[in-house]
């Protein structure tokens, strides 16, 4: 067994039944990923439009794409035809974008609402207290379909230090959840990376993207 079968197995072995696993793919092989694909991965994340759709058409629909990264507006045209899940809207703009990619394709794309749940004013994503107005703003775009939240929180050293952002976004997706607005369906809380899984799913994550865990360290 290869080492990125043998992760793959141990870390679904170790998670509840109702997570779904990202395999955060940035800088990997089409080989490596297919390898994360076989050993049981059904979600590949990418953060570089360039660096992915290459791998995107080799690997096909093996794989469900999820987009990862931070996406400007202008990319969205590549993003649409070949992804099947933005995890990182955070603008009305570029919910615009998406929505008028996907309506020419006839598709509808499915976004998670990047949550900024730090606060970091130079970090991507929503501040938390402005998130319903975001929702409410890009809920009825065609083309587009809101169904969840996705957060990374702020750099830290011990994971543990993580747990309040992700319980504060798990409280505002419930809220949302709850707040019976129409159009959008709260199904996927994104939260956790390899270092800080187990937490983020302690706090109700039901969506992780996995790199280095899968993979091994990036060779840069």
């Amino acid at each position: 067994m290869g080492k990125i079968e043998a992760a793959v197995k141990s870390i679904l072995k170790e998670i509840p039944d109702n997570v779904e696993v990202v395999a955060a793919a940035k800088t990997r092989t089409a080989e490596e990923i297919l390898e994360a694909i076989e050993a049981g991965i059904r979600i590949v994340g990418e953060n570089y439009i360039q660096e992915s759709l290459p791998i995107i058409e080799k690997i096909g629909d093996k794989a469900i794409w999820h987009f990862i990264g931070h996406l400007q507006k202008n990319k969205a045209k590549y993003v649409v035809p070949h992804y099947d899940m933005v995890e990182t809207v955070d603008s009305i703009p570029l919910a615009e974008q998406i929505s008028k990619y996907a309506i020419k394709l006839d598709k509808v794309m499915p976004v998670l609402i990047e949550i900024n749940s730090a606060r970091e004013p130079q970090k991507y994503g929503v501040f938390p207290e402005k998130a319903i107005d975001l929702i409410t703003g890009i809920k009825d775009l065609p083309g587009l379909k809101i169904m969840g939240l996705m957060t990374m929180g702020p750099a830290v050293n011990d994971p543990a230090l993580l747990r309040p952002y992700f319980a504060e976004t798990k409280s505002l997706f419930d809220t949302i959840k709850n707040s019976g607005i129409d159009g959008i369906e709260m199904k996927y809380l994104s939260m956790g990376m390899s270092d800080s899984y187990l937490i983020a799913i302690e706090e109700g994550s039901n969506v992780i993207r996995i790199g280095t865990k899968i993979f091994g360290h990036r060779a840069y």
